[in-house]
C-alpha cells in the first residue's frame, strides 16, 4: 500500500476587484463660483433691518419676536417686512427684492429652514443677499445644520449664517417659538455684527464621503471576498441604496458608455442638489451598479435630460423632507426592444420587471452619487418611501384606446420617449363596479379631493406662479398622474371619452370647502398671494377646486386586466424627452 504524501497548502493569494469610481466631483470642487461674505456693521443702531419670511409655517411668529428683541437692544432701527415674491409653501426672493435689499437694507433676519428643500432655498437667499454686501441670518432647525452649511458651500458663500435653533418652528406654539428666538438672540447679534472670517479651505461634512480617484480597488481572498469588501465600503460611505450593487468594472462601464454614443468624459450637466459633474462615465457606472444592460443606456440618457430640466425642480425634491420620488414612463418601440414590462406587475418586483426596476434604480443611484443627494445631509426625507428605490413602467400601447402617450405629448408615433414625473405618493383607484364614465369619475374624485393633506393639494391658493424655469414648487405647473388600468381606459373610451374629457370632469368634481383645503396651508401666504379672494375668509364653506386647473391631471395606460389603477398624486411638472439611439 502506497502511503499518501502530505499535501502542501499553498500560500493564501489575494485577488483585486477594480471598479470605476461612480461618485461625481462637485462643481464647487472644480472651481465653481466663490464669493466672500458681506462686511458686518459694528452695531445695528440706526440700521434698516429686513424681516424676511419664506412662507414656512410659524416663521412670522419668530420674526415678530426677533423684531421686539432688536428694538429693545438697539436704537433707531427701521424694520422692513418682506415675503418671498415667488412660490407657495416655500418662497424665495426675486431679483427686484434682492436689488431692493442691496440698495436700502443693512441686515436681514430670515425664517425658516425647517425642511430639506426650504432649508436649501432659504440658504440660497442668504447667499444671494451676502453676495450683494448685506449680512443675513436664517433660523434653521438643528437637524438641518449640515444641510444648511452644505447649501451655503454649494451656492458659493460657505460663510453664510444659518442660526441654529433646537427644533422646527412648524407644529410649535407661539411660546415655544419665542423661547427659541430669545435663547439664540445673542448669537443673532454676533452673526450680524462680527466680521466673518473667510475660509481658506472649503468645509467638508462628516456624513458625506467624496472620492476623486478614477478607479477604486478592493482586495479579498477571492473575487467574491473582494465583492463583499466593495459592498461594505459602499454602505459605510453612503454610496449604496441599501441593496447589493453590481460592480461597475471598466469593461461593463465601457459598454454602457459606448451604448450612449457619447464620450465618457462628456458632461451631461451638473446634478442638484450637490451640483455633481455628471459625465457619461459617472452615469454609466451607476447604471451598471443598478443592474442595467447597455441597451437601456439610451433610455437612461433621456431620463437624465428630463431630471436636468429646470421645470422639474430636481434640487427641491432631492432634498425635501417629503417622500417625493421620480416615476419614469417609457412610451414607444424601445420599451419592447429592451424587454420592459408593461403588463402584470409592471412596477415590480419580479424577474418580468427586471429592466424596469434597473432603470428606476439607476436614477436613484445617479441622484445619490452624481447629484450627491445622500440621506442625513442632502436628502432629509422624514420617513422615506419604497418608491425611492425604483419606479419605472412602459406604456401598454396595445391597450391604450387613444393616441399613444408620446403622440399626445407632440412626438411622432415612430419615436420613443421618456417622461419623468415626481409624485408625493401613490394610492390605488379601485373600481370593479362601473362602466359609466361619470360614475368612474365620481368614484375617483373621492381620492383626488381627499389627497388634500399633501403639499400640492390646494397649494394654488398660496402660490404666485413663476416661470417654469424657476423650478418646482415655485411655478404653478404640476401633475397628478393616473397610471390607468386598461379596463378603466376601455370604459372611458367605449363611452366616447378621451383624456381631455376625463381631465375636465375630474377637475370639476375635485372640490372641497375653502376651510378644509386651507387646513395645512398658511393663511398669511393666501392673503399675500390672492388678495382678490379674501372674501373666502368670510365664506369658509365655499367649495373651491383642490387643483388650479384641469391640466393638473394626466393619464398613462399601463398594466394588465382588472379595474385597479394607481393614482400618483401631487407630482411635479411632467417632463418628456425623446430617446436618441446612437
Amino acid at each position: 500500500m502506497t502511503q499518501t504524501q502530505p499535501r502542501v497548502q499553498a500560500a493564501p493569494s489575494t485577488q483585486t476587484l477594480t471598479i470605476v469610481n461612480p461618485v461625481a466631483t462637485p462643481r464647487s470642487h472644480a472651481g465653481g463660483d466663490r464669493f466672500p461674505p458681506a462686511p458686518r456693521p459694528a452695531t445695528l443702531d440706526g440700521a434698516t433691518v429686513a424681516l424676511y419670511w419664506n412662507g414656512k409655517q410659524n416663521g412670522l411668529d419668530a420674526l415678530a419676536r426677533a423684531r421686539e428683541l432688536i428694538a429693545e437692544r438697539f436704537t433707531g432701527v427701521t424694520f422692513v417686512e418682506l415675503t418671498g415674491a415667488l412660490g407657495g409653501t416655500t418662497r424665495y426672493l426675486d431679483d427686484e427684492q434682492l436689488a431692493f435689499i442691496e440698495r436700502q437694507v443693512d441686515a436681514v433676519v430670515a425664517t425658516t429652514a425647517d425642511c430639506g428643500s426650504c432649508c436649501s432655498w432659504l440658504v440660497r437667499d442668504l447667499c444671494e443677499v451676502e453676495r450683494r454686501g448685506v449680512p443675513a441670518i436664517g433660523y434653521t432647525a438643528a437637524i438641518f445644520d449640515e444641510d444648511a452649511r452644505f447649501s451655503a458651500k454649494t451656492f458659493g458663500v460657505p460663510e453664510a449664517c444659518p442660526l441654529i435653533v433646537p427644533d422646527c418652528f412648524s407644529n410649535k406654539g407661539t411660546d415655544e417659538i419665542r423661547t427659541m428666538v430669545d435663547d439664540s438672540f445673542d448669537e443673532l447679534v454676533e452673526l450680524l455684527t462680527t466680521p466673518r472670517a473667510v475660509y481658506d479651505v472649503l468645509p467638508e461634512f462628516d456624513s458625506m464621503v467624496l472620492e476623486g480617484a478614477p478607479e477604486l480597488h478592493f482586495d479579498g481572498a477571492d473575487l467574491m471576498d473582494a465583492f463583499d469588501a466593495m459592498q461594505r465600503r459602499f454602505v459605510a460611505n453612503g454610496w449604496s441604496d441599501g441593496l447589493p450593487l453590481v460592480p461597475p468594472t471598466r469593461r461593463k462601464v465601457a459598454a454602457m458608455v459606448e451604448a450612449s454614443g457619447l464620450d465618457g468624459a462628456h458632461e451631461v450637466g451638473d446634478f442638484a442638489p450637490g451640483f455633481g459633474i455628471g459625465t457619461v462615465e459617472k452615469i454609466a457606472a451607476n447604471a451598471v451598479m443598478a443592474g442595467c444592460r447597455p441597451e437601456a443606456m439610451p433610455v437612461l440618457m433621456a431620463v437624465m435630460e428630463c431630471v436636468l430640466d429646470p421645470s422639474i425642480g430636481l434640487r427641491t425634491w432631492a432634498m425635501s423632507t417629503g417622500p417625493q420620488a421620480p416615476l419614469i414612463l417609457v412610451s414607444g418601440p424601445i420599451a419592447d426592444e429592451i424587454g420592459m414590462n408593461r403588463g402584470i406587475c409592471a412596477l415590480g418586483p419580479g424577474s418580468i420587471s427586471e429592466v424596469n426596476v434597473a432603470i428606476g434604480r439607476a436614477l436613484r443611484l445617479v441622484m445619490m452619487n452624481v447629484g450627491l443627494s445622500y440621506p442625513g445631509i442632502t436628502d432629509m426625507d422624514t420617513i422615506g418611501t419604497p418608491m425611492k428605490f425604483s419606479a419605472c413602467v412602459a406604456e401598454n400601447e396595445e391597450r391604450t384606446p387613444w393616441e399613444p402617450w408620446r403622440v399626445q405629448q407632440g412626438f411622432a408615433r415612430e419615436q420613443s420617449t421618456v417622461t419623468v414625473n415626481v409624485p408625493y405618493g401613490m394610492t390605488e383607484f379601485f373600481d370593479f363596479q362601473n362602466s359609466d364614465p361619470d360614475k368612474l369619475v365620481e368614484s375617483w374624485s373621492t381620492l383626488t379631493a381627499h389627497a388634500v393633506g399633501t403639499p400640492s393639494a390646494g397649494a394654488w391658493l398660496i402660490k404666485k406662479d413663476a416661470p417654469l424655469s424657476a423650478g418646482y414648487p415655485f411655478h404653478g405647473a404640476f401633475s397628478n398622474m393616473l397610471l390607468m388600468a386598461p379596463d378603466h381606459a376601455a370604459a372611458f373610451a367605449d363611452a366616447g371619452w378621451g383624456p381631455a374629457e376625463i381631465r375636465e370632469a375630474i377637475h370639476r368634481r375635485t372640490k372641497l370647502p375653502f376651510r378644509q383645503v386651507m387646513l395645512n396651508q398658511s393663511m398669511p401666504a393666501f392673503e399675500i398671494s390672492h388678495p382678490e379672494l379674501r372674501w373666502l375668509l368670510d365664506a369658509p364653506e365655499t367649495p373651491v377646486t383642490v387643483n388650479p386647473s384641469a391640466d393638473c391631471f394626466e393619464f398613462f395606460v399601463v398594466g394588465a386586466k382588472a379595474g385597479r389603477s394607481q393614482f400618483c398624486f401631487g407630482g411635479t411638472n411632467s417632463v418628456t424627452r425623446p430617446v436618441a439611439k446612437p
